[in-house]
């Protein structure tokens, strides 16, 4: 009996623990979820606007994209463009900004991404220099200028003080075009004195077809001068050479006609040619760019004329200005520029100051257009993605607004050119009979791309036709830019 007692307990134990058993197979402890990345959102075009209040302090900066951007420089590395840029911002003191040159990346020239800064702040070579010469630096560099050579990336900066005059040009080098950088030594400098000499910033490199380095630089003061470099360090050929000036402004009565500043070099294979684009005037109004061309590096740079610009003169074509479409606050202080080229086309990016406020400081990308003759002209709206294809003579009628980039001398500097001279669109009409704005006697003729437009009063126009960005009323359209006979640019965009 004692036995039984045993076995039927045993078995129970047997049975309950089976049946635990099974229920732990059938019920699993079910596993924590992995939680879902979160969705980005694509990108809007419409997203970028003329004004930034909302991301323009410096607690913003991973936001400011395209916002906060002066002197813009560009180069192309793998799969991103990369941009460096004045250490600026809206509503930003001088002393509170974060000095090294501003970089940004982007992938299609629309998106930009907020990298950082290349220096964690000015770099000591350039301070020491300036304070040796009785000067104070200033904490924030500007206009710099980036190209790569073999596996070696060389961000030239600009140092000024506030010593009148006294500023520097050095370099840094890296392996990589988000650095870290190395710094390597002053390049060029000026300093406080009697003698003819144009300000060390703003500096550009060309290297010509024979793998000579050169750097075009200067502001104001003595135009724009051109340097010869040793090819292999990036530095001065020769030690304390301030070079050669390459270019210089007209006066009136006496007076300056404006500012010189921001060369910017290139070549063109295409054209055999080597063009030198410049900017005039004050750059918080009327500034402007300009363009001459020469068959060779040392110059002379000749203008539309066939003038060389480096005579007490001013020059053109000016082939972007400040400019106002139709119910549009306008875009002012568009210069400094940096051309660059990807599988042919060229570009230019520079700065852009709404007419609504000013400070705001917005990047500009746009296509370059070369003209029959040999000519870069720019685009009436900034890039946008778009296509290449050939535009259809039936899709250019119709009503469009025309600029003509006129220019008017406005002598002197800051105090003096207080307006952008905002050149302001106009109504055009092209008519299907070849005539446009109602008279027979103003005609146009179109064989794509290229669009000759003849007015009554004798005045005629070769302008491509390109499709485009209505960046003011956010929708697609047709553009035109070109060059009348007398190298007056005259922009279109359809309505």
């Amino acid at each position: 009996m004692k036995n039984k007692k045993a076995y039927l307990g045993s078995l129970l134990l047997l049975l309950l623990s089976v049946s635990a058993c099974q229920k732990d197979e059938a019920d699993p402890v079910a596993p924590t979820p992995t939680p879902a990345p979160p969705t980005v959102p694509a990108f809007d075009i419409n997203s970028i606007t003329d004004t930034y209040a909302g991301v323009a302090p410096l607690t913003s900066a991973p936001f400011w994209g395209p916002y906060n951007v002066h002197d813009p420089a560009i180069i192309k590395a793998d799969d991103y463009y990369y941009c460096y840029s004045t250490d600026v911002g809206y509503g930003i003191s001088d002393a509170a900004l974060i000095p090294g040159i501003q970089v940004r990346r982007s992938k299609d020239l629309i998106k930009w991404e907020f990298v950082g800064w290349a220096f964690k702040e000015a770099p000591a070579m350039g301070t020491t220099f300036i304070r040796q010469n009785g000067g104070t630096p200033n904490r924030l560099l500007w206009a710099p200028y980036v190209l790569k050579v073999n596996n070696e990336y060389r961000l030239y900066y600009s140092l000024a003080s506030n010593v009148f005059k006294l500023s520097v040009i050095g370099l840094a080098t890296s392996t990589s075009p988000q650095g870290p950088w190395t710094e390597k030594g002053i390049v060029v400098s000026s300093s406080n004195t009697t003698t003819p000499m144009t300000n060390a910033i703003d500096p550009t490199v060309l290297v010509d077809q024979q793998g000579q380095h050169r750097m075009y630089y200067g502001s104001a003061f003595d135009g724009i001068h051109m340097l010869k470099l040793d090819a292999t360090t990036g530095l001065a050929q020769t030690a304390n050479d301030k070079g050669v000036r390459v270019a210089e402004r007209g006066y009136t009565g006496g007076q300056i006609n404006g500012n010189i500043e921001a060369p910017e070099i290139i070549y063109n294979k295409e054209q055999k040619k080597y063009y030198l684009f410049i900017s005039y005037d004050w750059l918080l109004t009327k500034y402007n760019v300009r363009v001459g061309r020469a068959d060779s590096p040392d110059g002379p740079f000749l203008d539309f004329n066939g003038q060389d610009i480096n005579l007490a003169q001013d020059n053109g074509p000016m082939i972007l200005a400040p400019y106002q479409f139709s119910g549009h606050g306008g875009w002012q202080g568009t210069a400094h520029c940096g051309v660059f080229e990807d599988n042919g086309q060229y570009y230019m990016a520079h700065q852009g100051r709404p007419g609504v406020d000013p400070y705001f400081m917005d990047l500009h990308v746009r296509k370059i257009f070369w003209t029959p003759s040999g000519w870069p002209v720019v685009s009436p709206e900034r890039y946008a993605g778009e296509d290449n294809s050939t535009v259809a003579q039936a899709d250019i009628l119709g009503e469009w607004e025309q600029i003509t980039l006129n220019y008017r001398v406005v002598p002197g500097y800051e105090r003096e050119q207080t307006s952008p001279d905002f050149q302001t669109s106009v109504p055009l009409q092209l008519a299907a009979d070849g005539s446009f704005n109602g008279a027979a006697a103003n005609t146009w003729t179109y064989s794509a791309p290229w669009l000759d437009l003849k007015w009554s009063n004798g005045n005629t126009a070769k302008v491509y036709v390109q499709k485009g960005r209505d960046w003011e009323n956010k929708k697609a359209t047709i553009v035109f830019s070109g060059l009348t006979t007398t190298g007056v640019a005259v922009w279109g965009k359809k309505k």
